[in-house]
């Protein structure tokens, strides 16, 4: 643990957990649909739904989507800039079962015809956990460059991609697969020591058995 784990993030406040943890998460849910987004429903549970006026949870999230980082001065004016941009929202308040206390769950459409659902709840500190994508169950944190990589759950398909990465120069630190069955859906999570450039990710989707690849900057 170094002294910025115990003091927080650089960051528009009050809260780390409750609006910079927000941002990142609105953030992350943005890289992750890979398209413009235009849409979101935002479902709040536990103290975000308690809290989230008085924290600022609701704009950061918007800011998050906006591609705005934490220490962002527009996240104050983040709904005056989406409904600027012609950007809809809307917040549903509901308690999700079993789900860590600053959970949002967020749907978002894209300009493009893309979509992403993401659970994602804030830890404290500013850091966060993503805890479900598109309905199946993962857990990374986007504290590193991650490849996020959705695929058909098949003989080859990971060695194809560690290989392509290994052969690109890009060192993994860490490397999950979470599948829905054996043969389903699945998803990638790699953790990078550097971000491969766009043309590496472009690689990664014509590989065979890819669905999506997506690459989450460091947050």
């Amino acid at each position: 643990m170094n002294i910025f784990d115990i003091i927080g993030p650089i960051m528009i406040g009050p809260s780390s957990s409750h609006t910079a943890g927000a941002a990142r998460i609105g953030r992350a849910a943005a890289r992750l649909l890979d398209d413009e987004p235009v849409k979101a429903k935002i479902t709040l549970s536990g103290s975000f739904m308690r809290t989230y006026q008085g924290h600022g949870t609701d704009k950061a999230l918007i800011a998050g989507i906006l591609d705005m980082p934490v220490d962002d001065l527009r996240i104050r004016d983040s709904f005056e800039i989406a409904q600027k941009k012609g950007f809809e929202y809307e917040f549903i308040l509901e308690d999700i079962p079993d789900a860590h206390p600053n959970t949002a769950l967020i749907a978002l459409e894209g300009k493009n015809g893309g979509c992403v659902t993401m659970r994602a709840c804030s830890v404290g500190g500013g850091a966060i956990r993503v805890e479900e994508l598109n309905g199946l169950a993962v857990s990374f944190t986007g504290a590193m460059d991650t490849l996020v990589i959705s695929h058909t759950d098949a003989p080859g398909v990971i060695a194809n991609v560690s290989s392509l990465i290994a052969g690109l120069g890009v060192n993994i630190a860490t490397m999950q697969v979470f599948r829905r069955n054996a043969g389903g859906d699945a998803v990638m999570v790699i953790e990078t020591d550097h971000a491969p450039d766009n043309d590496s990710v472009r690689m990664i989707r014509r590989l065979r058995g890819i669905r999506t690849a997506n690459l989450l900057l460091k947050l």
